[in-house]
């Protein structure tokens, strides 16, 4: 996939609007709907000592998750990408869609601190390469320079 266009669509969007509720609605959209085999896009923000659900496209999700649970937690301790190609493998892995096998999970900063997670499921396994990893991580290098988390 070459992650370029995406870029600019994302970049675009957040020059229309950088308030985080719309920008990260649009971008979990965005991806959602073009990149193929996914079955969950969307962002958890660190609230207190916790990630929240965020804006996201997909299946009902975990609303609160704990620092080190799961993938998207273990993202959020580590401040670094996770890239799973079995979730089920994945020590603590929370079972939010049992049709997910595979998942990314990339953190999104600000001021040096992680402020949340982007994170995209899918039903095949090892869906996710360094290409996707690469690409995704700039989407979320795009978004950390827009996004304004007040309302």
């Amino acid at each position: 996939m070459d992650y370029t266009i995406l870029h600019q669509q994302l970049a675009s969007l957040a020059r229309e609007e950088r308030r985080y509720v719309p920008l990260l609605s649009n971008a979990a959209a965005l991806l959602y709907h073009s990149l193929p085999h996914l079955n969950w896009a969307g962002f958890y923000l660190v609230r207190r000592d916790e990630l929240l659900l965020g804006p996201f496209q997909g299946n009902v999700a975990c609303i609160r998750i704990a620092p080190g649970k799961g993938v998207c937690g273990a993202a959020w301790q580590q401040n670094a990408t996770q890239r799973v190609d079995d979730v089920h493998a994945f020590p603590g892995h929370i079972a939010c869609d049992s049709a997910s096998n595979a998942e990314i999970v990339i953190p999104l900063r600000q001021n040096g601190r992680v402020i949340g997670v982007m994170d995209l499921d899918s039903p095949f396994y090892s869906r996710f390469d360094e290409n996707d990893q690469a690409g995704l991580e700039e989407f979320a290098r795009i978004l950390e320079n827009a996004l304004i988390l007040e309302d």
